[in-house]
C-alpha cells in the first residue's frame, strides 16, 4: 500500500493525487468523485487512509471525457458512447441534460427563485467540469437572458438577479481556489464596462490553467493600469469589455498603456 504521508505531493509511486488530477484535467475534485461513486468511469487505487491516487491512464481517460461532454455527450451516455453503442432511441445526446438544466434555470430566474437556481447549477457542477458547465449552460443562458430583454419578453430585473447571483458563486470559488504559481495575469474591465461576469469566467478557468489572476473589476481606468502591473509584477494584462468604450479610449489611453 502506497506511503499516505506522500500523497500531497505531486506524484506518488507514478501516481497523481486528486488534487494534481484536478489541475492537469481541469476537472474539479467533487467532480471526479461523482463520476467514481456514480458512473464509475474512474476506478482510483486508494491508500490505507483512502486517499485516491490516478495513473496516467486515468487521466488521458479523464480528459476524453472531457473531450465528449465538451462535444455535448451526457455523462451518463460517455461509457456507450466510448465503447462504440449507439444510445437508445428517443436518447439524443445534445437534447441532453443541458437543455434540461437551461430550461431549470431559466424557469428559476423568472420566477427569481434563488434556491431552485443554485440546485440546478450546483448539480451541473457536480457532474461536468467547470469549463463545460460554462460554455453549455452559463453563457447560453446569458444569451437567453440578452434576447428575452430585447424581444421585451423579460426585464432588466432578470439579468440583474441572474448577475448577482453569478457574482457571488464566482466570487466565492475566486476565494476558496487553492494558491497557484504561474504567470501572473491583470483582470480588468475598459472604462464604462460594467458586466464583468465573461471577465470572471474567462479569469476562473486562467485559475484552472495554473495562471494567478489580479481580478480588478468593473470600469477599471486604464491610466492606473501600467503602475499596477508593474507593482504586481504582472506577466500580463486582460481587458474585457462589451461596449464602446468612451471616445479616446482606444486611440489615446490604450495606446499610451501599450
Amino acid at each position: 500500500m502506497t506511503d499516505d504521508s506522500q500523497v500531497e505531493g505531486r506524484t506518488v509511486d507514478g501516481l497523481f493525487p486528486i488534487r494534481t488530477v484536478s489541475q492537469i484535467t481541469g476537472v474539479n475534485a467533487i467532480t471526479l468523485r461523482a463520476w467514481e461513486r456514480r458512473y464509475g468511469l474512474i476506478k482510483p487505487v486508494r491508500t490505507a487512509k483512502g486517499h485516491r491516487l490516478f495513473t496516467q491512464q486515468d487521466i488521458d481517460f479523464i480528459q476524453r471525457v472531457v473531450e465528449l461532454t465538451e462535444k455535448g455527450v451526457s455523462i451518463g451516455q460517455v461509457r456507450a458512447t466510448l465503447m462504440g453503442e449507439t444510445p437508445a432511441q428517443g436518447q439524443d445526446v445534445e437534447l441532453d441534460s443541458w437543455a434540461v438544466y437551461r430550461r431549470r434555470m431559466l424557469n428559476a430566474v423568472v420566477r427569481f427563485d434563488v434556491h431552485a437556481l443554485e440546485s440546478s447549477y450546483n448539480e451541473a457542477l457536480a457532474l461536468y467540469p467547470v469549463e463545460t458547465v460554462t460554455k453549455r449552460l452559463i453563457l447560453p443562458l446569458l444569451r437567453t437572458l440578452g434576447e428575452r430583454w430585447l424581444a421585451t419578453e423579460g426585464s432588466v430585473a432578470e439579468e440583474h438577479f441572474f448577475g448577482a447571483y453569478l457574482r457571488n458563486k464566482l466570487g466565492a470559488r475566486f476565494h476558496h481556489h487553492p494558491p497557484t504559481h504561474g504567470p501572473k495575469l491583470l483582470a480588468a474591465c475598459l472604462p464604462g464596462e460594467r458586466h464583468e461576469v465573461g471577465l470572471m469566467l474567462f479569469s476562473l478557468s486562467a485559475l484552472a490553467r495554473g495562471f494567478q489572476v489580479i481580478f480588478l473589476g468593473a470600469d477599471m481606468p486604464l491610466s492606473e493600469l501600467a503602475a499596477t502591473g508593474l507593482r504586481a509584477s504582472a506577466n500580463g494584462i486582460l481587458l474585457s469589455g462589451a461596449v464602446e468604450p468612451p471616445v479616446g479610449v482606444m486611440t489615446n489611453e490604450l495606446a499610451k498603456l501599450v
